[in-house]
């Protein structure tokens, strides 16, 4: 859709004032929305205020309501917690307190408030804005203040933020906090599992969530746990029994721990309570297994925030600045939300009515309705745990008379085992014969190809690398020993799980199909690549893994140079010749700048960059961080660009340069490459069910399947995912530098400079139509948001 692009210069915010607070508890990425907040809000020369303590601060006022400037904000952003602190307030629950709060703010010309809580703090907040012209009414009353003061401040404007690790708000996919905190329980569950291993030992961990299930039951995918409790799915009467048969058959496969996780608020079907210590109990009675409890607790809540809560909250808070600066008397408050890859703006009480639908669904037993309200990607999980966990019996799975093969092509991205585990289930669960082939093309022309069952890929959703193994070698080589080999073993379909070379594989065996009939069966290619550079899907698997890794390693080096002061690092990151790593990570670590190969650069922008850390070295913050795309610029490199700041920045910086090299490729895949891995996996392998369905020759007792739209890539595009003919992407592919012709995240690029300080134009074509909480139907579900 071809749109005039709108942009953010024609809304200024002088002489206006911006409250921000944070209330209820705490989670991390709040301090990122702050800080987004606080310098967009002066990009765009508006008065921003700090609100110290949440609303205990704005009824107290005083000193717990400060004008700050762009420097009072750095250093922040790998802060967990809230640095401007958070209390819950019974003052403001009373009209008298409200009041007083109105007073404290209009003294200082505030006018709009960016609220980061939950529920509650939001709730609050609407009644707040209701009430305003009343509360300015009675000041003036009370001779407290003028009625040109009245006049002036007619009207309160808000907008909100959902800070919370629970993910409990509806309308939004993803709340801040909700990544990090799945960070500490995967990191928790995954030094368990060793310990576990080695005694042959159950686990029971309890999460935190309050009423809702989200983080157990993305864990529990995440982990590949054995059983989960959650609020909104009670267990079916007789449950106790069922688990114990299902843990007692897993140690009878040779596996030798169990994990159960149970979120607190976990309830039996008649409403009662289910414990972590009831369970433990139950496990121990019946099975005699070797039992522990572990509750996580607060260590949910704390910590550094993750990658993706950073980069949600900087994009949160600025979308929430120009929310702000577009409102008028007649916009109802709103908030700021994720949908699929998207920011959107909702009307609050919708959001928060709903919220309050999905507890009163959960009082009167209606338990799907509740899942339902609970928002497409929460059912999503659920019904991808469901097909994943539990193995049926032989007896009862379906017999399709298909084999499927599934193969890692490209370099090693994480979530690549756990894509591999969820086809390989869901296959199994379909009634096929599943096949894994060994390094990828090159392997299946030797012939390295085996079936591979239910038990074979237990354990491996928390592996990195590639356990199947996997090669870049493209099969256009090996076309004639392919072929033999899907003859021979009879192979139907393929799932491809890989990078770029996935996707020109599949391209190349449609284009082989009037050659080699073998290769006229349904194909489906996942992405997974760290790179993040296939066409047709704005993420892929492993990019999330790496962006931490960058972001983990940049704030050790931000560390280091504020000790030693002056001191600018020039990072190199991976990705061939796709900027996302380096543009993404730089907006999550707080960089100066970002050398991409997207956005061409000269010796100009170099010099530019130069002078506006020297003016940066005269402030308090007295240290510089620069990413670098490795194939930004082949003259350009990192050592030229290193040599020239070095000589540049000569008495007033000094400089170091660091390449992360396979660091980015390495190590455990976090807990979003996990769920993506596993989540858009399922998707493809049904749809792979259904391809052989269709394309079977009852007659010939074949699959003949040579329609363009059954050699596919499936990829999240904005809010949903996709399955596209490979065929139909070639037009959006420049294959010289292996990145698609059009990429969503370069219009985040801007962000990231007005976040550092430059001045830049920045398009909001996309922003700014308030959209309504409309409450999906079932079949919504499986168009899957992630």
């Amino acid at each position: 859709m071809d749109h005039q692009p709108k942009f953010f210069e024609n809304l200024s915010g002088s002489g206006k004032a911006i409250g921000v607070l944070t209330s209820g508890g705490d989670a991390q990425g709040m301090n990122a929305a702050v800080r987004a907040v606080v310098r967009m809000g002066i990009y765009v020369k508006a008065k921003v205020y700090f609100i110290y303590e949440g609303y205990q601060g704005m009824v107290d006022g005083g000193d717990n309501i400060v004008e700050v400037s762009w420097e009072s904000v750095s250093s922040i952003l790998q802060i967990g917690g809230t640095v401007i602190g958070s209390a819950r307030c019974k003052a403001f629950r009373t009209r008298a307190g409200r009041l007083q709060a109105a007073y404290n703010l209009v003294r200082r010309g505030i006018t709009n408030l960016c609220v980061i809580g939950g529920d509650g703090s939001l709730t609050g907040a609407n009644l707040f804005r209701e009430e305003w012209s009343g509360l300015l009414e009675e000041l003036a009353q009370k001779g407290k203040i003028d009625e040109e003061a009245v006049k002036k401040y007619a009207y309160l404007n808000i907008v909100g933020m959902v800070g919370s690790i629970d993910n409990d708000f509806c309308g939004t996919d993803m709340t801040i906090g909700t990544d990090s905190a799945l960070h500490r329980i995967i990191e928790v569950v995954d030094a368990i599992m060793t310990t576990a291993q080695s005694h042959q030992r159950t686990f029971v961990l309890e999460v935190m969530g309050r009423h809702c299930g989200y983080l157990a039951l993305v864990s529990a995918l995440a982990c590949g746990a054995d059983w989960v409790f959650i609020p909104e799915y009670p267990p079916e009467e007789g449950w106790e029994d069922t688990m114990c048969v299902k843990l007692s058959e897993n140690r009878a496969r040779k596996k030798r721990l169990n994990i159960i996780i149970v979120a607190e608020g976990a309830i039996d079907c008649h409403n009662k309570p289910i414990t972590s210590e009831k369970v433990k109990d139950l496990v121990v009675q019946r099975l005699g297994f070797d039992t522990r409890v572990t509750i996580l607790g607060h260590v949910q809540r704390g910590g550094t925030p993750s990658a993706f809560d950073r980069i949600l909250a900087s994009r949160m808070g600025v979308e929430a600045v120009l929310a702000l600066l577009e409102g008028t008397p007649d916009t109802p408050a709103c908030v700021v939300s994720l949908s699929g890859n998207q920011s959107v703006r909702l009307p609050l009480m919708e959001c928060v009515q709903m919220t309050q639908a999905v507890q009163k669904a959960m009082d009167e037993g209606r338990f799907d309705d509740a899942v339902r309200l609970r928002g497409r990607s929460f059912e999503n999980n659920l019904n991808t745990y469901k097909l994943l966990s539990q193995k049926k019996p032989d007896a009862e799975l379906p017999k399709s008379n298909f084999n499927v093969a599934v193969l890692n092509v490209g370099a090693p991205a994480a979530g690549m085992n756990a894509a591999v585990r969820s086809a390989v289930r869901v296959g199994i669960t379909e009634g096929h014969k599943m096949f894994a082939v060994i390094d990828g093309f090159e392997g299946f022309a030797k012939g390295k190809i085996k079936e591979i069952n239910w038990g074979d890929v237990g354990g491996w959703t928390g592996q990195g690398g590639s356990i199947l193994g996997t090669k870049r070698t493209l099969p256009g080589k090996f076309l004639e020993k392919i072929a033999e080999q899907m003859r021979t073993n009879n192979i139907n379909a393929l799932m491809v799980i890989g990078g770029f070379e996935g996707y020109e594989s599949c391209l190349q065996i449609y284009e082989a199909r009037s050659r080699f009939e073998e290769f006229c069966v349904p194909v489906c290619v996942v992405p997974a690549t760290l790179s993040n550079n296939m066409p047709g899907s704005d993420l892929s698997m492993g990019g999330d893994t790496a962006l931490n890794v960058i972001v983990e390693t940049c704030d050790r080096i931000k560390q280091s140079a504020s000790g030693t002061k002056r001191r600018v690092f020039i990072i190199e990151t991976m990705g061939g010749y796709c900027g996302y790593l380096a543009n993404m990570g730089a907006l999550a670590a707080g960089a100066d700048a970002a050398y991409i190969f997207e956005e061409q650069f000269d010796i100009r922008e170099l010099q530019a960059n130069v002078e506006h850390l020297t003016e940066k070295m005269k402030t308090s913050i007295q240290r510089g961080l620069v990413l670098r795309n490795e194939n930004c610029n082949e003259n350009y490199t990192t050592d030229f660009i290193y040599q020239l700041y070095s000589e540049e920045g000569k008495g007033v910086f000094d400089c170091r340069k660091n390449v992360l090299g396979h660091m980015q490729q390495g190590g455990a895949p976090s807990p979003f490459d996990r769920n993506f891995g596993t989540k858009i996996s399922a998707k493809a392998m049904q749809w792979i069910s259904k391809k052989l369905t269709e394309t079977y020759r009852k007659e010939e007792g074949k699959v003949f399947a040579n329609t363009e739209d059954s050699v596919c890539l499936l990829g999240m595009r904005r809010r949903n995912l996709v399955f596209q003919p490979v065929t139909e992407l070639k037009k959006e592919t420049d294959f010289v530098h292996r990145i698609p012709m059009e990429q969503w995240w370069l219009k985040l690029r801007p962000l990231m400079k007005i976040l550092a300080k430059y001045k830049t134009s920045y398009d909001v074509s996309d922003s700014g139509q308030l959209e309504h909480v409309a409450m999906h139907s079932p079949k919504e579900a499986e168009t899957g948001a992630i």
